[in-house]
């Protein structure tokens, strides 16, 4: 019996009350979940868990509220309204430990719905652009459902998967989901030439997507002997390559190699890390491992938030209680980083919010969530320059930030500086 199917044949095996494992990022399997979601009348309380998806997320919708409820471990911008008006809801976990979610029962997966490449001559697939959690899903799920796709790369690493481990296999033929990030603005560049002062010749580094990470990658070209140890990577990084700045000479484990769990960028990334076997695609349990990470030298990891306390505590994944994002894996970055021989963890944000609203605040919102504790905080930087809080008192703290804020918004925090600590 042929385990190719349609994609509504495959997902026939979903019943009312299971848990169902998502791919995310660029390999979500937009038609498995479309078929799915079609079966809505004969399901009740399918429970959906996935980190970030791209593209739409059918199940999320308010008229399918009895047959979906979503458990989203990373909040994205298509389950943002499910889960905050209570369809849903969000588990707060470092990106490291979801594997083990997984690994030791404690979500235990009834089904898996995975994006893989076409079967190579020996039968194996990948998981390709998003390996991260995706690997212990499919390895712990009692049913694998694979979309299988020409367009989806063949990546080295911890991704490949036998057609024996997979029940049905769904043929399509889909674009691969595309982010193209604009150029910096005035003020991100000069928070990207700010990190870029803080990143040493040698360092391995770990960053993600967006206009900062791209800023900071910009600022890299009089580098040496860069190193990428990261849980994901996007078009910045493979200029550098070309330009031989990341070479990954320098790193103590995986020299040569550029480490990630997961790639999202444009077709260019996903054609870079096509059977490459410079890209090592591997699980997220490892690459986020803190003991892993302070391995290599001079781990510079640059990391986003919200809004960051005059204390230095870190919020990232909401907005008060809104929630936003997820805790993904700052954390584990920020203290591996920190672990590591001439390491230097950052938190890198504009001063204030695109409404002028300062991210540098006496006290976080009501409700909102710490990512990084005070404790796990080195260096904070804005357009304004760098706050290096590490071995400081609260107070020492506070002056440092308040010396990066924007300048519209100090007399305010200094006044609040001095109500607390009398400074």
């Amino acid at each position: 019996m042929s385990i190719y199917k349609s994609a509504d044949e495959a997902v026939k095996i979903i019943k009312s009350g299971d848990r169902v494992f998502v791919h995310g990022i660029s390999a979500t399997p937009v038609q498995l979940i479309q078929a799915m979601t079609n079966r809505h009348q004969e399901l009740k309380n399918v429970e959906v868990v996935h980190l970030h998806t791209e593209g739409p997320a059918p199940y999320a919708n308010p008229e399918y509220s009895d047959s979906f409820f979503v458990n989203a471990l990373f909040v994205g911008a298509n389950v943002r309204k499910a889960i905050n008006n209570g369809r849903g809801d969000y588990i707060p976990v470092f990106l490291s430990e979801v594997p083990y979610l997984f690994r030791n029962n404690i979500m235990p997966l009834n089904v898996a719905l995975v994006h893989v490449s076409p079967p190579d001559k020996h039968g194996y697939c990948s998981l390709g652009v998003s390996v991260d959690v995706a690997v212990a899903a499919v390895q712990e799920a009692k049913y694998v459902i694979a979309q299988v796709n020409p367009n989806m790369p063949r990546t080295h690493g911890d991704g490949l998967i036998h057609i024996n481990q997979i029940n049905a296999l769904v043929e399509v033929d889909d674009d691969l989901p595309e982010q193209i990030v604009p150029e910096p603005n005035e003020a991100e560049l000069r928070i990207g030439q700010y990190c870029s002062e803080l990143i040493d010749n040698g360092a391995t580094l770990q960053m993600g997507i967006g206009a900062i990470p791209n800023a900071v990658l910009k600022s890299l070209k009089n580098h040496k002997n860069l190193g990428v140890h990261t849980e994901m990577f996007s078009d910045g990084v493979i200029e550098l390559v070309e330009q031989g700045i990341i070479n990954g000479k320098k790193k103590k484990i995986h020299p040569g190699k550029i480490v990630s769990g997961f790639v999202m960028g444009s077709r260019k990334t996903y054609d870079f890390i096509d059977d490459n076997p410079v890209v090592a695609m591997l699980d997220i349990a490892y690459i986020n491992d803190t003991a892993v990470i302070r391995r290599n030298p001079k781990v510079t990891a640059i990391n986003s938030a919200v809004e960051v306390d005059l204390t230095g505590q870190v919020c990232a994944d909401s907005i008060g209680t809104y929630h936003f994002s997820g805790v993904g894996g700052q954390m584990d970055f920020i203290r591996g980083a920190s672990l590591s021989p001439g390491g230097k963890p950052i938190i890198a944000l504009p001063s204030t919010t695109r409404k002028g609203i300062s991210r540098i605040v006496p006290f976080l919102k009501q409700g909102a969530g710490v990512v990084t504790t005070r404790a796990h905080v080195h260096y904070v930087v804005t357009e304004y320059g760098i706050a290096n809080l590490y071995g400081k008192n609260l107070g020492q703290r506070a002056k440092a930030l308040v010396d990066i804020a924007h300048p519209n918004h100090r007399e305010e925090l200094d006044k609040a500086v001095s109500e607390r600590f009398g400074k």
